[in-house]
């Protein structure tokens, strides 16, 4: 990974984050098992003979946030280990699923696709269908909660597959069984160098011919072939973070004469930018995650990324579809009030642009139309 700089040098003020946290969001990209209450984390382990580096909340989060800005990927990767190894039981499935639901609400989000890998909860013995039965169970129990309070908060599940593990067959089928049951789509995460969509091309064909939409992770951790193969192969209707696709967007060499008589430069779109444009295949973008795991750090002119140099502004400007997520909650150290108000500060942006992003992600979400609807009418009356 490239080095980077914190996010957050002055940050966003907390009056700010808390007037976009009172209002309705949509989440399309958030790990189950990324965004753990650390006081959670810690109980479940304690009860799972996990060790943990800190028993201490405040000190666990801030050591993942830590370990997450360091530009290592394996300190990166460490909190995951510890997250999956307390959620191999039906009970803890279904604990953490309930939470997430009442997480999300607590920020405002009143729409979200929560993906996962079931593949990686196996451990104590669990089958793939009863791992999803439990997130399901969980899930609801959160929602019918909140319900109860006269709130709105609609959650679906996004099946994943890891990529190195070649069970993308299992997954598949697995999101077949329980499409009508809480599955709103599939997903493949993993590493993207060396495990492309194509190998997975068989899978994405079931998949497609069982009317299950898909999002793919691509253009993270590689480059514009990525996204390529995932439109291709995995027949993506959208791209999980995706914003490498900004090295297949170029200015032109030459200045050529604008309407008012000076120079300017022409912004040219390779063939991958202009499907994925002229389509308007969404964009999940994570900024926060994005300058932590060095996927916007072709982009730094000193080799030193910050949040202002995430593509993440050009793109919207030359009118992709583009979302804000969070990734992975508790190992980024984030919430999707604190990443708008981010892109607020470092681009510059009003409310305004803030509700686009909601609009983009829930027109570009697996729910159906007149549930998008209705959401929509209720998020724009909000925001405006």
């Amino acid at each position: 990974m490239t080095a980077t700089s914190s996010p957050e040098t002055t940050g966003p003020s907390d009056a700010f984050v808390e007037q976009i946290r009172s209002l309705p969001k949509v989440s399309l990209h958030d790990h189950l098992d990324g965004g753990l209450r650390p006081a959670t984390l810690i109980e479940l382990a304690r009860e799972a003979g996990v060790e943990l580096p800190t028993e201490d909340p405040e000190a666990l989060a801030r050591r993942f946030r830590e370990n997450a800005d360091s530009g290592s990927l394996e300190r990166y990767l460490e909190a995951f280990g510890l997250t999956t190894a307390v959620m191999q039981t039906a009970q803890n499935l279904r604990r953490v699923a309930r939470e997430y639901v009442e997480d999300l609400a607590a920020d405002g989000v009143v729409y979200a696709e929560v993906r996962w890998a079931p593949e990686q909860h196996q451990q104590q013995g669990l089958s793939l269908d009863e791992a999803v039965e439990a997130v399901q169970a969980g899930l609801e129990e959160g929602m019918a909660a909140l319900e109860d309070e006269d709130r709105i908060v609609v959650v679906g599940q996004l099946i994943s597959a890891m990529r190195q593990s070649d069970r993308a067959d299992e997954a598949v089928e697995l999101a077949k069984r329980h499409r009508d049951r809480g599955v709103v789509g599939f997903d493949i995460a993993g590493p993207e160098h060396g495990f492309p969509p194509s190998r997975f091309a068989p899978a994405f064909t079931v998949l497609a011919e069982a009317m299950i939409p898909a999002t793919v992770h691509a253009g993270e951790a590689d480059g514009v072939e990525s996204i390529r193969d995932a439109l291709v192969s995995g027949r993506a209707q959208r791209l999980g973070h995706g914003v490498r696709i900004a090295q297949d967007v170029s200015i032109s060499e030459e200045p050529v004469t604008s309407d008012d008589g000076g120079d300017a430069y022409e912004v040219i779109l390779g063939d991958v930018a202009r499907w994925v444009r002229d389509r308007q295949v969404h964009l999940e973008v994570s900024p926060t995650s994005n300058l932590q795991t060095g996927a916007i750090a072709p982009f730094a002119s000193d080799g030193i990324a910050t949040i202002t140099d995430h593509p993440f502004d050009m793109l919207y400007q030359l009118g992709f579809n583009v979302g804000v997520n969070t990734d992975n909650r508790l190992v980024s150290g984030v919430t999707l009030s604190g990443e708008l108000a981010l892109l607020a500060e470092a681009f510059g942006y009003e409310l305004a642009e803030l509700a686009d992003f909601q609009i983009n992600a829930l027109e570009s979400s697996f729910l159906g139309q007149e549930e998008r609807e209705a959401l929509s009418a209720l998020i724009l009356e909000a925001w405006q």
